[in-house]
Formats: C-alpha cells, sequence, structure tokens
C-alpha cells in the first residue's frame, strides 16, 4: 500500500468515527420531540428537493417504500406532510410539506444548531472555528463526489 493510501484510509477511519459520533449527538430525541431522526431526515429531504413521490422519498432515503409506509402515514396523520395525486400518473402520490410541517422542521433544526453553536463558542477558538468552517468544504466536496445511492461517482 502506498503511503498517501495509508493516509487516505487513516482519514476516513478518523472521519467515521467523528462523523458518527457527532451525527448521534445530534440526534433527535425522538421521546422527548415526537419527532424521531428518521421523521426529520424525511421531512429534511422533502425541503432540499421539493415534492416527490413515496417510491423517490425512500430511494433517496435509501431505505425499500416498505420500509418507509407506516412512517410516511403517521407524518401525514400528524399533519405534517401532505399526500396529493400525481398530476400524469393516478397509481402515485406526491408527498409535499405543509406548513406546520415546515414549521416543525424548522423549530427542530434551529434548536439543534443553537445547541451545537453554543458548544462549538465553548470549545473553539476563533482559528479553529475558521478550520472547522473549511473542513465543511471538504465534507461537502467528499458528498458531492458520491452518487445518489451513496455510492462512489466514477
Amino acid at each position: 500500500m502506498k503511503h498517501d493510501d495509508t493516509d487516505a484510509a487513516q482519514c476516513a477511519a478518523r472521519l467515521r468515527v467523528a462523523v458518527s459520533f457527532l451525527g448521534r449527538r445530534l440526534r433527535p430525541n425522538g421521546h422527548r420531540t415526537g419527532l424521531s431522526a428518521a421523521k426529520l431526515s424525511v421531512l429534511g429531504q422533502l425541503y432540499r428537493f421539493g415534492p416527490g413521490t413515496p417510491s423517490e422519498v425512500a430511494a433517496r432515503e435509501g431505505v425499500k417504500l416498505q420500509t418507509l409506509t407506516r412512517l410516511l402515514a403517521e407524518l401525514e396523520a400528524e399533519g405534517w406532510l401532505l399526500r396529493e395525486p400525481h398530476a400524469t400518473d393516478g397509481r402515485q402520490s406526491v408527498l409535499s410539506l405543509t406548513r406546520p410541517g415546515l414549521k416543525r422542521l424548522a423549530d427542530e433544526v434551529h434548536e439543534r444548531e443553537a445547541a451545537l453553536a453554543s458548544v462549538i463558542d465553548a470549545a473553539l477558538s476563533a482559528d479553529e472555528r475558521a478550520q472547522l468552517l473549511a473542513a465543511c468544504a471538504l465534507l461537502d466536496r467528499l458528498c458531492e463526489s458520491y452518487g445518489a445511492e451513496g455510492e462512489r461517482k466514477s
């Protein structure tokens, strides 16, 4: 193995651990808020990508449609998403955020970002915060290097 490969492997291992740990800390506490990580992910996806069919949502989540069926029904029953008939395919429906769903998502994201900002402010110097922002740009580039299914783009 070349030296560069070892450095990349070490970076990958360290990054995986750090991102996993941070992800667990940022994950919603469904018992407290009623909004599980899975629900938050679906709401966030509908916000980022706009309305979509349940199959499209499942594909972007990387799960089978059957896995999301109950969760989508719960979100709809709770008034956070709207299911409307597809304009051209009567077998399909289109999911979109409702105003309460958008507000709930915004409130949840704001709360998590405020908590993280507080930790960043307490734990990192101004120079370290600048380094963290630069690292975020690198993470964005890494994300762009993966395809929709989480596979590396060629």
